[in-house]
């Protein structure tokens, strides 16, 4: 195991943390969304900023880039809609009465959780708001969708007749709610956890969603009946970041590791250590597992064997979100910065099996920045380093 040695190149043309950051579907672009509240569009092919969005009047929370447009989401109550071409504000969505600190575009929908305890729906091209989700006690902090089709066979959607979409919200009320979209009612309330739902994924074609929490555990839901099928209980500290792959699912702790498990059985396979924090952040990427963490390192491991193979360092605060694209990494920081390293001699040393590697995005933000989080004074309880809990208070 070495160190990475230099960024290939380092970014510093915001002047606050970097939340967020996103990746187009094309990858040719990256959006970062910042404390400064501002954000700005870069080019994958020179790492040089195309794009300045600016009209924020706080801090951006998250943000999603699509090829032409991007979304960019607040604490001064808003999103906002920008065209990634000029830079212009195309529309402002307006209803949150607090801090709006998740977005998911899924079809034509825009969805949105904020800590005014309600999810909401908008258009995407009439931009208005279609629903209100209101139900939770406290912040919805995560968001996941998905439809009918997804998770029903020839048989039962013929039953069916109609399509139906579903959004999944993961609050600080300890409730996993499943939403119809159409109407705005609760379809079901998924109970078991103790603590703060901090990360959704889900896995429509087997039908099962993954839950992660400040109770220390991973649950497994059937989200068609709701049923709870697994508790995974080996972490010591809240659950902040899920990745699934394979029907492998490795999951980022308060406790400074992250662990492998097989989401069949929930039987735990493999631990990855030598984190000096919490780990913030995940991706999985050509048979290595990726991390970020508060301790302001990025590392790489082997997926299988666990072993640590590079650490990134050079930032100064806690790595918020990571993205690779074309054998590169890019790392986006609380201290502001988006540094790029090449990780090709890496990724070629451990090429996975041929079998094509089947991942779950999980548009559910399921990896959020944890500082924003934190200082947001949520209403969860987070592990102290001496081991005791700290109740933070809701803003």
């Amino acid at each position: 195991m070495g160190s990475s040695g230099s960024a290939l190149k380092v970014c510093t043309d915001h002047r606050g943390g970097i939340n967020w950051l996103s990746l187009s579907p094309d990858g040719q672009h990256l959006l970062t969304g910042s404390e400064d509240g501002t954000a700005r569009l870069w080019s994958t092919s020179d790492s040089q900023c195309h794009g300045h969005f600016q009209g924020h009047e706080s801090y951006i929370t998250f943000c999603h880039l699509e090829n032409e447009v991007a979304f960019t989401c607040s604490a001064d109550h808003t999103i906002r809609k920008w065209d990634v071409m000029t830079g212009q504000c195309l529309a402002i969505y307006r209803g949150h009465t607090s801090i709006v600190n998740r977005i998911l575009v899924a079809k034509d929908y825009l969805f949105s959780g904020s800590y005014d305890r309600t999810a909401r729906c908008w258009s995407v091209e009439k931009e208005k708001q279609i629903q209100e989700f209101r139900g939770h006690r406290n912040c919805v902090l995560t968001l996941a969708h998905y439809s009918s089709r997804d998770v029903l066979d020839e048989s039962e959607e013929e039953q069916e007749k109609l399509n139906r979409d579903f959004l999944v919200t993961g609050s600080t009320d300890c409730t996993v709610k499943v939403w119809w979209v159409s109407s705005g009612r609760c379809y079901q309330t998924l109970l078991g956890h103790t603590g703060a739902v901090l990360c959704l994924i889900l896995d429509a074609p087997n039908r099962e969603l993954f839950s992660g929490s400040t109770d220390y555990t991973i649950r497994t839901w059937n989200i068609v009946t709701g049923e709870q099928l697994k508790v995974f209980k080996e972490h010591q500290g809240s659950v902040i970041c899920l990745e699934l792959v394979n029907r492998y699912l490795y999951s980022g702790s308060a406790d400074k590791t992250v662990k492998c498990w097989l989401a069949d059985t929930g039987e735990q396979v493999q631990t990855y250590k030598t984190h000096k924090h919490s780990v913030s952040t995940l991706k999985y990427h050509a048979g290595i597992l990726f991390t970020g963490s508060g301790d302001a390192c990025a590392r790489a491991f082997n997926s299988k064997t666990g072993v640590l193979q590079r650490i990134f360092r050079g930032h100064k605060f806690i790595i918020n979100c990571i993205q690779i694209h074309n054998e590169l990494l890019y790392t986006a920081s609380h201290d502001g910065t988006l540094r790029i390293w090449d990780v090709q001699g890496i990724c070629k040393r451990n090429k996975p099996r041929l079998r094509k590697e089947r991942s779950v995005p999980g548009k559910s933000s399921q990896k959020g920045s944890l500082s924003r989080l934190f200082n947001n004074r949520v209403g969860c309880t987070v592990q102290e380093e001496n081991g005791e809990l700290e109740a933070v208070e809701l803003m």
